[in-house]
């Protein structure tokens, strides 16, 4: 045992003097594979004394397999061992033996070698082989670290002569195909995993594994002697795998564990131990976040990594398959081969720089072309350098690219492959500036570029037949505009200059229009094209702001709108940007939010004057309709309607109201027969005590619960309510509020929970018993759950914001609030109102992915005492902040 904890020692000493040269390296990439090859040794030193000391038989060998068979090895990954037997060795029927290598990698562990270790005879490692990929890969780099040299020769002459480059490759390209899915086919995720995502060391590894397989190579030398990558190549191959190798390394280090993705916890401690900073102006903002300048990096490494990885696979799949493809000629500068677009020289684009752009307008045009060939990737890879700013000048660029917007499909796949081949940012220098680029905002799950081309994604999707399911007003109103191209250009310049500092809506306004002006877009196009640049947010801010019942919103939102036309393009736009920023952020309310702003700002643009009275008998009329289906005695909505003020007729539907009215109706008959028949209907029910009616049933907008809560008003009821969803695990996205004369409550909540669709009937039940029994109780206001902070908001905080102003009228006031998301939030808000005795009229809540955004429509007495608002904001920030 003094051995053994004398080999730790010896090898943790030597590991952690590796170790520290590794965390000393700062940002210099010069020398980082010996460090793992460092690391590697020291590993390879200390097997040999176990295998020794294990006394082994002679004809067995240790072999080095995967990762560590290529000779490196990163601060915790496995070092994977395979204990090689002759043929006809039966491990597990020979208990010595058996117990030998037990005691063996036992001691591994013990003396500090994260172990996985295999047993098999040379045939069961060729049979494993020839059925597993994953065993093939693994065998594909071997070593021999200790025991016999001819049992390993036996094994590496056996197992190369079953191995089919060809299947090889079909298994290696197949299995990274489905890799790159798992990681939506983009190196962009804000947490990317640095040796698995797209453009990560995985890439470049299946790159040498089927070209080792082939025979073409086991380094970037020699592929490039080889003949399938330039020299150029193999130098960005060489400093782009240093710097994601780096990072890798720095991860293991700074996690204490094997770590391969950069987490928003690690993503700091990374940058500044490559000495990135963080920048602060004097007024505390920050300017630029030292996370920002790593990812960056690492995002244009990956990016290289990928288009590289395209390219070499592509000649290596041309080198085992040599079979000649027919040239289709498309004209004197391209062809067709295969599908591919195919330049016609290799110095075209040398020749010829305007062709570059033609490219991507020959693949968007021409029928059957599924992308670019390796000699076209190839062309364009060497041929950034032509993209100048001569080259941005053009005139005929100019053309192609007006073209290439302008084409009546294609476009979402043509902006993608230019943006994957650096062709973009090379021509709209504003959108290079945004390739890369972070966004900490919480809600936003792809980077600035990723997100624009998710939105023209978006955009371009209203306007096809196949996905009018998805988009169903959105296709409608698509299948009458007649220039798509203007909201094509709106999506690629609406985000085009964040992370400038200052508005990015008005910066990029000004961008759009210097790009108009260049490309010859016409006068009213570009003064549409800038509109919706610059007000981008607005449709948005209203529709979850505001309070849509209220005609002073609608008049003011359309006066900024101007016309149909102008509304219809805004609209389309700001659903394709919500959708566009994570899965999580839109939802079916959010769209009901926006289509009823859509067509309320509609009406009064056409001409009609917003009319409340009128509104409100016509949504009166329409109830009335419907309920003679439910077979109510005649007047009995009356019960209701006369206890209502116009502000509820003004916020809720005919549909709604109806509902309402069917349950409310026949609760207050109740409650009238139970009073005695003294008494007049109101006094009845503002008299008697009775249990609270609480009803649920799926949202007519198509998820979640609507909840409806008839019950006497009470001071803290809204916090009850609240306090109730928060306990159960629903999440608010709108409550309306409202007071009847009787001195009851008619409060509608729309929630959602994570269980629902699959137990809405259990959760309907449940919420309504259980509501109901919580409203009866009394006693003080239960404290709120405490859930956990995601990462994201741990690492990138919102300080949280309370803003209390008047509305336009001076008769209510308007409470926004911003903050990180957490579980409690929306009760802990409800308290503060609750303790200071305020009156909740109506509340929009906004989750935006981690990010909340909620404003109430409230009022109260104290309200009008400046010293008590201050102390409602403070509580408020307090609760926020808890």
């Amino acid at each position: 045992m003094a051995e053994l904890a004398a080999l730790r020692e010896d090898y943790r000493a030597r590991k952690g003097a590796v170790l520290a040269a590794l965390q000393a390296r700062g940002r210099s990439l010069r020398g980082i594979r010996g460090l793992l090859q460092g690391l590697a040794r020291e590993a390879d030193a200390t097997l040999r004394q176990l295998w020794q000391q294990a006394q082994f038989p002679e004809d067995f060998a240790l072999v080095a397999v995967g990762g560590y068979g290529r000779g490196e090895l990163f601060p915790h990954s496995d070092v994977d061992v395979l204990v090689l037997m002759p043929d006809g060795t039966a491990c597990d029927d020979d208990a010595a033996l058996k117990q030998k290598v037990e005691a063996f990698i036992g001691q591994c562990w013990d003396v500090g070698l994260e172990i996985g270790s295999s047993v098999r005879t040379v045939a069961e490692c060729v049979a494993q082989a020839q059925n597993d990929v994953t065993v093939q890969t693994s065998l594909l780099e071997s070593r021999l670290v200790a025991g016999h040299p001819r049992l390993f020769a036996q094994f590496r002459n056996r197992f190369s002569a079953t191995l089919d480059a060809r299947a090889f490759f079909v298994a290696k390209t197949l299995e990274m195909r489905q890799r790159h899915t798992k990681f939506e086919n983009t190196p962009y995720s804000l947490e990317p995993n640095c040796k698995e995502s797209p453009g990560g060391l995985r890439d470049l590894q299946v790159i040498l594994w089927v070209a080792r397989a082939a025979g073409f190579g086991k380094s970037w030398d020699e592929l490039a002697k080889s003949g399938l990558a330039t020299p150029f190549e193999a130098r960005q191959l060489k400093r782009n795998e240093a710097l994601i190798t780096l990072i890798r390394a720095r991860l293991h280090l700074l996690a204490g564990r094997r770590e391969d993705r950069l987490v928003f916890d690690l993503q700091t401690a990374v940058a500044e131990s490559f000495g990135y900073r963080t920048v602060m102006a004097d007024s505390g903002r920050v300017i630029s976040r030292a996370s920002e300048a790593l990812m960056r990096r690492f995002y244009w490494a990956a990016k290289a990594v990928s288009q590289l990885n395209q390219i070499l696979l592509l000649n290596i799949e041309e080198r085992l398959s040599p079979t000649a493809h027919p040239l289709t000629p498309i004209n004197e500068r391209f062809a067709n081969k295969a599908g591919l677009v195919e330049v016609a020289s290799d110095d075209l684009y040398q020749r010829h720089p305007e062709a570059i752009l033609e490219t991507f307008l020959v693949y968007q045009t021409q029928v059957g072309l599924s992308g670019l060939s390796a000699r076209t990737l190839r062309a364009l890879y060497n041929a950034r350098h032509l993209m100048d700013a001569k080259f941005r000048r053009d005139p005929a660029n100019h053309a192609t690219f007006r073209a290439i917007l302008m084409q009546p499909k294609g476009i979402t796949h043509a902006m993608r492959l230019m943006n994957q081949t650096s062709v973009l940012g090379r021509y709209l220098w504003v959108f290079r500036r945004i390739v890369g680029q972070m966004q900490h905002d919480l809600f936003h799950v792809y980077t600035v570029d990723q997100h624009i081309l998710m939105v023209l994604r978006n955009v371009r999707r209203f306007f096809m037949p196949e996905h009018a399911h998805e988009y169903p007003f959105c296709s409608q109103l698509a299948g009458g505009w007649d220039k798509p191209w203007i909201l094509y250009a709106a999506a690629l310049f609406h985000d085009i200059a964040k992370g400038r500092g200052g508005d990015h809506s008005e910066l990029g306004a000004r961008e759009v229009r210097l790009f108009c002006r260049q490309h010859g877009i016409a006068a009213e196009d570009c003064r549409l094209i800038e509109f919706l640049v610059r007000e981008h947010l607005i449709m948005s801010r209203v529709a979850q702001k505001e309070d849509l019942s209220d005609p002073a919103v609608i008049a003011a939102f359309a006066s900024r709108v101007g016309n149909e036309r102008y509304l219809t393009a805004l609209y389309l736009l700001t659903v394709a940007d919500i959708r566009g920023t994570s899965p999580k952020v839109w939802n079916a309310w959010k769209g009901k939010l926006l289509e009823d702003l859509y067509r309320y700002t509609l009406r009064v643009l056409g001409g009609r004057a917003p009319d409340p009275h009128a509104e409100i008998e016509a949504r009166k009329r329409e109830a009335l309709v419907q309920l003679q289906l439910y077979a109510l005695p005649f007047d009995a909505h009356r019960r209701l309607w006369d206890t209502l003020d116009v502000g509820y007729f003004m916020r809720h539907d005919a549909g709604e109201i109806v509902w309402h009215t069917r349950h409310v109706s026949r609760h207050l008959a109740a409650l009238e027969a139970g009073a005695g028949a003294g008494a007049a209907p109101l006094e009845k029910a503002a008299g008697t005590s009775a249990a609270p009616l609480v009803r649920a049933r799926l949202s007519p907008v198509g998820e979640g619960l609507q909840v409806l809560v008839y019950t006497p008003d009470q001071a803290d009821l809204f916090a009850r309510i609240c306090g109730y969803f928060d306990q159960s695990g629903f999440s608010i996205l709108d409550a309306k509020i409202h007071t009847a004369r009787n001195g009851y409550a008619l409060d509608t909540f729309q929630v959602v929970s994570a269980l629902l669709p699959e137990h809405n009937r259990e959760l309907i039940n449940m919420v309504q018993s259980e509501l109901e029994q919580t409203l009866q109780k009394a006693g003080p206001l239960p404290p709120p759950s405490r859930g956990r902070v995601s990462r994201r908001v741990k690492s990138f905080p919102i300080p949280p914001r309370v803003h209390l102003a008047p509305d336009e009228r001076a008769q209510r006031w308007l409470l926004s609030i911003s903050a990180s998301d957490r579980a409690g939030l929306l009760y802990s808000v409800a308290r503060v109102l609750a303790r200071h005795h305020i009156n909740l009229q109506l509340a929009k809540v906004s989750t935006l992915g981690e990010r909340v955004e909620d404003t109430f429509l409230i009022d109260g007495p104290e309200l009008q005492q400046n010293r008590r608002q201050i102390e409602i904001e403070t509580e408020l920030l307090e609760a926020l902040a808890a």
